[in-house]
């Protein structure tokens, strides 16, 4: 780090000092009612990246790095650890992570990488690969990142179109739950009801699953795709109220064929730009 970066994350740590002896609000706070606002700071960020907005991502970076900071201060306060701690903690990490950067271990490309990591947690105690996943995480990254972790393990598929061949399957035993649950609706009890709507959701659920895996083949990042299609979306839909109101109409006054025309008028809009 240079003189000039370990001079502003010292202003940093002083300014922290300051405001957790002097602001009322800082003053207040606790692991526990930051946790909501960093979670928060980081959706935030996670907006920025998607919109490769560089100011936005400096500003959030400076939110995050605060937040570490803040909780750092706290634990310090509660002598449980200290900011020095924590980054020394990280420190030796990355270097027993990197055997291949700091000791003779060779790797061939970043597939080994990850492998010998995977392989180093567990023996610093952790009992499956997947344990590293936070239960917390959105259920799509989620899916995302045990599969990747999955994958380390060589438990993996061979291809992309291994991959979309599976998708299809879960497709069909979805539509096969659907029609079951459509055929028993009439003369099932309430519990077959449930049992088979269960079904469905689960169907479902594997169709999602493995449609995200497909993603992953494709070097999508398939949280980061669905992000673009809502704000698509949210474009489109506001762009065809604002045309509705134009011509003296409502949405909720329209037939879906007028909306459809419009909507059609917007996407080739867009289709336009070069």
């Amino acid at each position: 780090m240079s003189e000039k970066n370990t001079a502003a994350f010292n202003r940093l740590v002083t300014i922290m000092d300051e405001l957790r002896d002097q602001c009322p609000w800082d003053k207040k706070q606790t692991i526990h009612t930051l946790r909501q606002l960093t979670i928060e700071e980081t959706y935030e960020l996670a907006d920025s990246i998607t919109e490769t907005n560089w100011q936005g991502i400096k500003e959030e970076l400076g939110d995050i790095l605060l937040h570490i900071v803040f909780y750092a201060k706290i634990a310090a306060e509660q002598k449980q650890f200290t900011l020095d701690e924590v980054i020394n903690a990280v420190c030796e990490k990355l270097i027993h992570r990197h055997p291949h950067i700091y000791s003779d271990t060779h790797v061939n490309d970043e597939e080994d990488v990850k492998k010998n990591w995977e392989k180093l947690k567990l023996k610093e105690g952790k009992k499956s690969v997947l344990s590293g996943v936070p239960k917390s995480l959105p259920a799509m990254v989620k899916a995302m990142r045990l599969q990747e972790k999955a994958k380390q393990t060589g438990f993996e598929w061979e291809n992309k179109e291994q991959v979309w061949d599976k998708v299809k399957e879960e497709m069909n035993e979805l539509h096969e739950a659907i029609n079951n649950l459509q055929t028993a609706t009439n003369s099932a009890d309430k519990a077959q009801i449930e049992f088979l709507s269960g079904n469905v959701e689960d169907e479902l659920g594997d169709v999602f699953f493995s449609l995200i895996n497909f993603a992953r083949f494709l070097h999508v990042d398939a949280e980061n795709a669905l992000e673009r299609t809502n704000k698509k979306f949210i474009s489109r839909f506001t762009k065809m109220e604002a045309l509705a109101l134009e011509n003296g109409k409502h949405l909720q006054d329209m037939t879906l064929e007028e909306m459809d025309d419009i909507w059609n008028i917007i996407k080739k809009q867009k289709q336009q730009i070069p």
